[in-house]
């Protein structure tokens, strides 16, 4: 008996240990992510301007916001920001993986030369794209220097400041035209493709290390295998490196849709949501109604928009879990 309540004494103090050197995070997730969600949840149900007392207001902010034009048009731009960056990042990771993976002379340089701009701090690579995207930049001269090549003339373009869509350019390409009042027929504008490259070149080389890291995992008996079977080189790349790179790309797809889906520090250093609304998104919307940017303090209105977006970050998330987790099982 002596024994046993020897064994329950230590066992309850090494749990009385373990909630103290846990407690410090305890205490500030309780504080500072619980706490604050519920904090926020209170202020969307209120109108506050920061300095008044909050005043009730229910639902209206929320149905305030589903009405609101600029808020839907922020959904759709990252909606296409996110289905084009999200390839092309991936695409453009797991091409220079397999190149950097071969053993080629300065391996190790590019790799570091390659990664460099991943840890480079977002205000500076925006200030960087900033001078190249001038009218007067240097992407307007490389341009400039290829149309002279081929005997033609480059008309200089503001690339930061054109918003005009994709679409509507391929339609006027053919002698149509859309109307910017129907902003959601235009695409993804030229400024927001500008800021999409930006993206992608910052962003690919954080994915390509970790498809790197997956093709050491393969194994080589695979390759030697299919070689002697007469296998190309390329096929395979499409029945052995792609099938055995399925879950870390799929892990490179979710982390970039979450990424995309709260992108805003490109959009608060270059353009501030405009030309004319076609860089808007969701986060600097919130941003800028809860600190009244431009225009009166709503907090409580951005609060509303906070929670709709993580309703929508939410519902993918479970998605991703739901469907494509289980496909990666057999893997």
């Amino acid at each position: 008996m002596k024994k046993q309540s020897s064994l329950s004494e230590m066992k309850k103090r090494e749990e009385i240990a373990a909630y103290v050197f846990l407690s410090p995070y305890l205490l500030a997730t309780l504080v500072f992510t619980i706490g604050m969600l519920l904090f926020a949840l209170y202020i969307s149900l209120h109108d506050w301007n920061l300095f008044q007392s909050p005043e009730f207001a229910g639902v209206k902010n929320y149905i305030k916001a589903f009405r609101s034009e600029d808020f839907r048009r922020g959904f759709l731009n990252i909606a296409w920001y996110t289905l084009i960056v999200v390839f092309t990042q991936t695409f453009v990771a797991v091409f220079m993986a397999v190149i950097l993976f071969k053993p080629i002379p300065g391996k190790q340089f590019f790799r570091t030369f390659f990664y460099a701009p991943s840890v480079t701090s977002s205000v500076v690579i925006s200030m960087i794209f900033i001078w190249l995207y001038l009218k007067t930049g240097y992407i307007n001269l490389l341009f400039g220097k290829v149309a002279e090549i081929f005997g033609g003339e480059w008309q200089n373009v503001e690339w930061l400041n054109k918003p005009d869509g994709l679409f509507q350019l391929l339609a006027r390409g053919v002698g149509g035209d859309i109307e910017y009042g129907k902003w959601y027929l235009h695409g993804p504008s030229v400024t927001w493709m500008a800021i999409m490259v930006q993206a992608v070149y910052t962003t690919s080389p954080t994915f390509m290390i970790m498809f790197l890291a997956a093709l050491v995992n393969i194994p080589s008996s695979l390759y030697e295998s299919a070689s002697i079977d007469g296998a190309s080189s390329w096929k395979q790349f499409w029945k052995i490196t792609m099938p055995m790179l399925r879950p870390i790309t799929l892990l490179v797809v979710v982390l970039g849709t979450m990424g995309c889906i709260q992108m805003f520090d490109y959009v608060k250093l270059m353009t501030a949501g405009g030309p004319l609304g076609t860089t808007l998104v969701p986060v600097y919307q919130i941003y800028t109604e809860t600190l009244g940017i431009n225009g009166p303090i709503r907090a409580g209105y951005g609060a509303a928009m906070a929670f709709i977006l993580a309703v929508v970050i939410f519902a993918l998330t479970y998605i991703q879990r739901k469907f494509i987790e289980e496909k990666t099982e057999q893997y």
